[in-house]
């Protein structure tokens, strides 16, 4: 580890360091509720759409009170549809209203409401839980990387966790680009946060960083 290296690792800390979890006004717990809001947003993200537009669908979801997998599957298609059309959630929201109810159906179903049931089907094999995580509509292997980002602030078993988007803006910053060598730069602690920060740099095409 170089000091410019934990310099410029503090530095996107300081200024990016926030997860898209906590500006969906996620408070993430290793618990059935906000782990499947976590679900939710990836959902939302998980389509070519600006991140600020999934993040306000999903706060326009929540406020309405659908922060479980029951309140998601016993609302109607038509309200998730105007609840996505107020964040103009566009072009996507009628398939993504779909996407939601059959997600929250697999999730009673499959898991029974609790996302930690998935976790502990995977047995501590990061592979096999983003096979599972796959298994939700909507969510390829970009969605589940950005889960498991976000949820390895809970999760402990997933640090270090970059998924590919994370691992180019590291490499474009000029820092390391693995996971294991990106954990060296900040507290384990902050690796959701350090995570989300890349990210956040390199939509946001920040050059502070350098």
């Amino acid at each position: 580890m170089t000091s410019t290296s934990a310099e410029k690792a503090a530095r996107l800390l300081r200024e990016h360091g926030r997860t898209y979890a906590e500006e969906a006004g996620i408070t993430l717990r290793d618990a059935p509720s906000p782990l499947y809001q976590l679900l939710v947003m990836t959902v939302l993200c998980s389509i070519r759409i600006r991140a600020k537009t999934a993040i306000d669908a999903a706060r326009e979801l929540f406020t309405a009170g659908l922060r479980t997998p029951t309140a998601m599957a016993e609302s109607t298609w038509q309200q998730r549809v105007d609840l996505l059309g107020r964040a103009h959630y566009v072009r996507y929201d009628e398939s993504t209203s779909t996407a939601l109810g059959e997600g929250a159906k697999l999730v009673l179903d499959r898991f029974d409401g609790d996302l930690r049931n998935l976790r502990e089907e995977a047995g501590g094999d990061q592979d096999r839980l983003i096979e599972l995580l796959q298994e939700v509509p909507r969510i390829g292997p970009v969605g589940a990387g950005i889960f498991c980002r976000e949820a390895q602030a809970v999760w402990h078993d997933l640090r270090p966790f970059f998924d590919e988007r994370s691992r180019t803006a590291a490499a474009d910053l000029g820092l390391p680009h693995t996971a294991r060598g990106l954990s060296h730069l900040v507290p384990p602690e902050d690796l959701a946060r350090f995570a989300a920060a890349l990210v956040r740099a390199s939509l946001s095409h920040d050059k502070h960083a350098d």
